[in-house]
């Protein structure tokens, strides 16, 4: 009988630092999630904490890790070699069904370009999967940003946008990204389009309104959303937001679900 929360020692494979605050972890591993999807990453006699997969391939997948807790601090002591335990994967992840032979939008905030680059990866490894993606993604600072290689590969393959909050950068936007999803041609869409949304809560909160305001369907709108999970199997309820488990319904979740839970 397989147990649902026994963890794995896994090998770290590679750490590579994105941004002045955050790492991504390349450990090896056979498991293949959904894109979306979360696997819990832990410590012994430490801790663990829920961390979405950002990238995956044969034999390995990737974290994108913000030290944030006790968990995450230590997590960023460790080196190519260490060992690392992994669960999973859990969760519900992007409706991939739903968004092939469509367009799609993405928009991101910060880290949340994490839970989407490995769909990202997809779309470009798979050209006409969908019929294009508009990508608008936006950061703090120059500090912050995430992925710096593969945001100028999917310039080439992708319509994007890139923001920078306040500071300028050649070839950025200055604004948040509710600045630009106007700029998003939904009219010429003729409906069969998906929009997928990742941030932090008070930034999909006003990306949620700025869609429905430029015309984005409410049943068309995704959001990713990771809150207060602990076990991710539903049976400690720390998740529990009304009668939504965020590690069972989640953690990704229509709009008309998800905006409930941002506000």
């Amino acid at each position: 009988m397989v147990n649902p929360v026994q963890p794995q020692c896994c090998e770290i494979l590679q750490v590579h630092q994105e941004s002045t605050h955050e790492w991504t972890f390349r450990v090896a591993t056979d498991v293949h999630p959904a894109h979306g999807q979360f696997m819990q990453l832990s410590i012994p006699k430490v801790g663990e904490v829920p961390i979405s997969v950002s990238a995956q391939g044969d034999g390995w997948l990737e974290f994108t890790i913000r030290s944030v807790g006790k968990v995450t601090d230590r997590i960023f002591t460790k080196r190519a070699g260490d060992a690392l335990f992994l669960r999973g994967p859990y969760g519900k992840g992007w409706p991939m069904e739903s968004f092939q032979g469509k367009h799609v939008v993405v928009i991101t905030g910060g880290t949340g370009l994490a839970p989407v680059r490995s769909m990202l990866r997809f779309f470009q490894e798979h050209p006409g999967y969908v019929q294009d993606v508009y990508l608008i993604s936006g950061f703090k600072d120059e500090g912050g940003i995430l992925f710096r290689g593969e945001l100028d590969g999917w310039q080439g393959c992708f319509n994007t946008t890139y923001a920078l909050d306040a500071a300028q950068k050649e070839g950025w936007r200055t604004g948040f990204v509710t600045d630009f999803v106007k700029e998003v041609p939904f009219s010429t869409f003729g409906g069969e389009y998906a929009v997928a949304v990742v941030g932090p809560p008070p930034m999909m909160r006003f990306t949620g309104l700025e869609l429905l305001k430029c015309g984005a369907e409410p049943d068309k709108i995704w959001m990713s959303f990771e809150r207060k999970m602990s076990c991710a199997i539903g049976k400690c309820g720390h998740c529990r937001i009304n009668e939504v488990y965020v590690c069972l319904d989640g953690p990704v979740f229509p709009y008309p679900i998800a905006s409930a839970l941002v506000d």
